[in-house]
C-alpha cells in the first residue's frame, strides 16, 4: 500500500529531486499533502481526484497521505500532479508499482487528466542529466524544452491515460527529439542601417570585443538606441553552455521556452518605471528580474536618468560579481547575472545642450539635478562614455557608402576575443587587478600618459584600471601585443566627461 514516485522542485535554477511518497492505510477517507507544501500544491488533491475519477481509475476509499520529501524543501506549483496521480494509482495497484522508478515525473492537471506544461521544465531536465538519470514524461508542451537536454530520454504525454497506458506497456509514449528542429543562424538588426556615427559604432565594437559596459549621450534622435539594438549582431555566437544557461533563465520566468530563441542573445530593455524587485529580481516565491534574463546578453537601460536612483544602484554589485543573490524569510536564491551594461541619456531635459542648432532651454541648476541622477559610483563602473552627436542634414539624407556590416566588425570582435581567451581565459573586462597588472603592462611613456590623464580627468583608481583594460581591448583589435599610447589615447578619449556637471 506505499508506492514511491519522482519529480523535481524548483529553487532558482536549481531542480532538487523529491521523492513522492504515497501510503494508503485503513481511517477516515482523504487526502492529504505533507513536506512543505505552498497552496498550490495543497490545491493538488482536488484536482488529482478529478483527474482519476474522469480517466476512469477507481479513486481509493482510503486515508491516503502523500509526503513530499525533503520535508524542508519548499514545494511549489502544479508539477507534482502527475506523480501524485501516478503514485495514488499504484499503491492501489491499478497500475504496476515496479516501473515507476525508471521514470521522473512532471506535469500539472487538468480536471479532465489532461497534461498541462509547468514553469522551470529546462532546469528539470539538467538535473535529471546531472543525477545519471535516464528517462522523463513531461506534458507534450514541455516536450521540445526538457529535449534540448543530451542523454536523457524524454517522452511526450497529453493525457494521464497516455501515461498509465505507456506503464502497462499497452502503448509506448513518443520519444522527443528536437535537435532537428532547432534554428541553425540567428538574425539580428544589421549596423548598416545605421548613418554615420563612427565614433559610436567605433565604441560598439570595443564594447563588444571587451565586454565592457558603454553609455551613449546625445540629443533624441540620434541613434542610441538602434546601436544598441545592433550590438548583438556583432557578439560572438553563444556556446552550447551559454546557450542552456540563457534557456534555462528563460524558462523558470516563464511556462514555456520558444525553442525559435535557442543561440539568440537576450536583449531586455525594460521601462524606466521598473522597480527594483523588476530589475534584480525577487517575490516571495524569487524570480529572476530582468538582469538575469539578460545572462550572457545585453541589458539596455534607455532614458538612464528617468530610472530611481535606487534601481540603478541596485546594478552596482551584479555588474562586478555576474549574479545576483535574491534573500527572503522562506529562502535565499542566486541567480545568474553576467550581462553587458548599454545605457542611453540626453544630456539636459530637453535634450539640445549638445545641439549647436538647437538651444537648450535648461538652466544650469535643472542641468546638474539631471545627471545628478546616476550616482557617481555607478557612472565610474560604465567603461566607454560615447557622444552621439546629431547629424547633419547632407548625411542624414545621402545614401550611406561603405557602411561596414554587422557580419565584418563580428569577425574582428571574434578575433579580438579568441585572442583575449588564448592570453588569460577571460574578456579583458573581466580580469582582476593580478591579471590586470600581469597582462596589461604598460611602457614609461603609457605610464607618463596616464599619470596626466589621472590628475587632469581626476579619474579614481576604479577608473583608472577600466581605462587600462579598455585600452587593452583597443590593442586586441589592432592585433599588438601591448599596450601603445595611441590605444591609450583612444581609450581616454571615452573617458572624457561628456555631461556638464
Amino acid at each position: 500500500m506505499l508506492a514511491i514516485t519522482y519529480s523535481r522542485a524548483s529553487c532558482g535554477i536549481d531542480a532538487p529531486l523529491v521523492t513522492v511518497e504515497t501510503h494508503l492505510t485503513k481511517g477516515m477517507p482523504g487526502l492529504a499533502i505533507v513536506g512543505l507544501p505552498e497552496t498550490v500544491v495543497k490545491e493538488s488533491k482536488h484536482r488529482v481526484r478529478s483527474a482519476i475519477l474522469n480517466a476512469n481509475f477507481e479513486f481509493p476509499i482510503s486515508r491516503i497521505v502523500v509526503n513530499l520529501a525533503p520535508a524542508d524543501l519548499p514545494k511549489e506549483g502544479g508539477r507534482f500532479d502527475l506523480a501524485i496521480a501516478l503514485g495514488i494509482l499504484a499503491a492501489s495497484k491499478q497500475i504496476p508499482l515496479p516501473t515507476l522508478t525508471e521514470y521522473e515525473f512532471a506535469g500539472e492537471l487538468a480536471l479532465s487528466g489532461e497534461l498541462r506544461s509547468v514553469r522551470g521544465m529546462l532546469p528539470f531536465a539538467l538535473a535529471t542529466q546531472h543525477d545519471q538519470k535516464r528517462k522523463i514524461i513531461v506534458a507534450a508542451d514541455n516536450a521540445a524544452e526538457a529535449a534540448l537536454i543530451d542523454d536523457i530520454e524524454v517522452l511526450s504525454a497529453k493525457h494521464l491515460l497516455d501515461v498509465c497506458a505507456h506503464l502497462t506497456e499497452q502503448q509506448k509514449l513518443t520519444v522527443i527529439n528536437v535537435s532537428t528542429q532547432l534554428p541553425t543562424t540567428v538574425h539580428y538588426p544589421d549596423l548598416t542601417d545605421v548613418h554615420g556615427q563612427s565614433q559610436a559604432k567605433r565604441g560598439l565594437e570595443i564594447a563588444a570585443a571587451g565586454g565592457h559596459s558603454m553609455l551613449m549621450v546625445g540629443p533624441p534622435g540620434t541613434g542610441k538606441t538602434m546601436l544598441a539594438q545592433r550590438l548583438p549582431g556583432i557578439l560572438p555566437p553563444l556556446t552550447e553552455q551559454q546557450a542552456l544557461e540563457v534557456a534555462a533563465i528563460a524558462s523558470i520566468a516563464q511556462t514555456k521556452f520558444n525553442t525559435s530563441y535557442w543561440r539568440k542573445r537576450p536583449f531586455r530593455a525594460p521601462h524606466h518605471t521598473a522597480s527594483s524587485v523588476a530589475l534584480v529580481g525577487g517575490g516571495s516565491i524569487p524570480r529572476p528580474g530582468e538582469i538575469s534574463l539578460a545572462h550572457q546578453g545585453i541589458l539596455f537601460l534607455d532614458e538612464l536618468p528617468e530610472f530611481s536612483r535606487h534601481v540603478l544602484d541596485s546594478l552596482r554589485e551584479p555588474l562586478g560579481s555576474g549574479y545576483i543573490n535574491v534573500s527572503r524569510a522562506a529562502r535565499q536564491v542566486q541567480f545568474p547575472a553576467k550581462f553587458q551594461l548599454i545605457a542611453a541619456m540626453n544630456p539636459c531635459p530637453c535634450g539640445n545642450l549638445t545641439d549647436q542648432r538647437q538651444l537648450c532651454r535648461c538652466t544650469e541648476q535643472q542641468v546638474q539635478r539631471y545627471q545628478a541622477r546616476i550616482s557617481g559610483p555607478l557612472f565610474d563602473r560604465i567603461d566607454l562614455h560615447v557622444n552621439v552627436d546629431k547629424l547633419s542634414d547632407e548625411v542624414l539624407l545621402q545614401t550611406p557608402v561603405n557602411n561596414e556590416s554587422s557580419a565584418k566588425v563580428r569577425q574582428r570582435v571574434c578575433q579580438a576575443r579568441d585572442k583575449q581567451l588564448q592570453r588569460c581565459g577571460k574578456l579583458n573586462s573581466e580580469l582582476d587587478n593580478d591579471a590586470r597588472k600581469r597582462f596589461c603592462a604598460l611602457g614609461d611613456r603609457e605610464k607618463a600618459l596616464l599619470a596626466q590623464a589621472i590628475k587632469r580627468l581626476d579619474l579614481s583608481a576604479r577608473a583608472c584600471h577600466r581605462l587600462i583594460k579598455v585600452a587593452r581591448t583597443i590593442a586586441d583589435l589592432a592585433e599588438q601585443d601591448s599596450i601603445k599610447a595611441d590605444h591609450l589615447t583612444e581609450a581616454l578619449s571615452y573617458r572624457q566627461k561628456v555631461l556638464r556637471v
